[in-house]
């Protein structure tokens, strides 16, 4: 495909997911219709959208039509990407018209806070209220950009003790592959990849266990749990979904238990975990017997996680915080009704929200007697990773 034809199809996925299809959808449709689309062409119409997604207010407002055609535009004039390719030939998208060339022949104008940044209006506030403005502005400009990619090294596959000769041998096999791997200051088991990522599944390393795909910060509060309960705790990973959580806890040599409330969610956890070289039983009803440690990975907004569902950004209302609030208080109500005396909750959700984390721990505290917050973490995409929070809470 040209340049020019992938700007085409992706006008067209674009155009499908502002009329409702869900994102992942619409680019499904578009490859299963477009066998002659090549893996490189896939991947350059994959990252277009995106970033138009991620971008869609600033586009909107610099395209001259709210369409896949206008979003590109707009991603154009902030690109200063004068489109010349299109010229109507072959898959390429028709010329601009005269309308569309004199919008691309303006100085790109100053924009509010909420199009320059990406963000509903509505929004803001909260953010500040999380971060303070300058934060918040820079985590939304971090927004733009693709997320980055990491690898978990399994420590199940090697002893503590020869980490750093086994990280350096996966360091010096992944480069072979054409990845440059490097460490990640966040956890001890995190790498930071950049190149041929999307070969990762393909892998050796990756197909006998010894690494894992899993976001940086999610590796770290993995490991703040790991540190917060007692050697050989029994776990319940608590809305398991894809088990990564419990597979790194298991790797660490935990017994965990999943459990998920949509049981489907968590149907590639026994072949993740025969791979990893851990056995995570399942559990298919709610728990009811009490537990000496409980992972609960509540729904949230996934606020912290935009740079990879750009779409949940724009999909997220007043209305759906208001109502993952009350999720996620019932949650807690349960998995502390499921805690032994002397046991160990943690509560972490992907989200950057005050809403979401600390009210929701504190309301939790001062409405249960015998339960304290002995330590809470807050990471967010500045800090490398995804936006991930942590309370650890004790039973008396």
């Amino acid at each position: 495909m040209t340049p020019a034809a992938r700007d085409a199809a992706a006008m067209a996925v674009l155009d499908r997911w502002l009329g409702g299809q869900p994102l992942e959808a619409a680019l499904t449709g578009w490859a299963r219709a477009s066998r002659y689309a090549g893996s490189k062409d896939r991947a350059a119409v994959r990252d277009t959208v995106f970033d138009a997604v991620r971008r869609k207010r600033s586009c909107f407002a610099l395209g001259g039509a709210q369409t896949g055609r206008g979003l590109l535009i707009g991603l154009a004039r902030l690109h200063d990407d004068g489109l010349s390719r299109w010229n109507g030939q072959g898959y390429a998208p028709s010329p601009l018209t005269q309308n569309e060339q004199a919008l691309m022949n303006r100085a790109v104008p100053d924009l509010s806070r909420g199009e320059r940044l990406d963000c509903p209006d509505w929004l803001l506030p909260f953010l500040d209220r999380a971060l303070g403005e300058e934060q918040a502005d820079l985590t939304l400009s971090a927004f733009h950009n693709r997320a980055p990619v990491f690898l978990r090294i399994n420590l199940g596959k090697t002893p503590s003790e020869q980490l750093d000769p086994f990280r350096a041998s996966l360091i010096d096999e992944l480069a072979a592959q054409g990845i440059v791997a490097r460490r990640h200051p966040l956890a001890e088991t995190a790498l930071s990849v950049s190149g041929e990522t999307r070969r990762i599944k393909l892998l050796d390393s990756y197909l006998d266990g010894r690494i894992e795909l899993q976001d940086v910060a999610s590796q770290a509060v993995a490991l703040d749990f790991f540190d917060a309960v007692a050697p050989d705790s029994a776990v319940l990973d608590y809305c398991a979904g894809g088990g990564g959580k419990a597979l790194a806890l298991a790797a660490l040599g935990l017994p965990v238990t999943a459990y998920d409330i949509d049981e489907n969610r968590m149907r590639d956890i026994p072949v993740r975990a025969q791979r990893a070289g851990v056995e995570i039983p399942l559990l298919s009803q709610a728990p009811a017997a009490l537990w000496p440690a409980i992972l609960a990975d509540a729904p949230c907004s996934g606020s912290g996680s935009w740079r990879r569902t750009p779409e949940a950004k724009w999909d997220f209302t007043r209305e759906k915080l208001q109502a993952l609030t009350m999720r996620q208080d019932e949650i807690l109500s349960k998995t502390a009704a499921l805690t032994a005396p002397g046991g160990v909750l943690g509560y972490a959700t992907c989200s950057i929200l005050v809403e979401e984390n600390e009210d929701r721990v504190n309301g939790f505290v001062q409405s249960h007697a015998g339960w304290s917050l002995t330590a809470e973490r807050r990471l967010g995409p500045l800090d490398g990773g995804d936006g991930f929070y942590l309370a650890i809470l004790q039973r008396g």
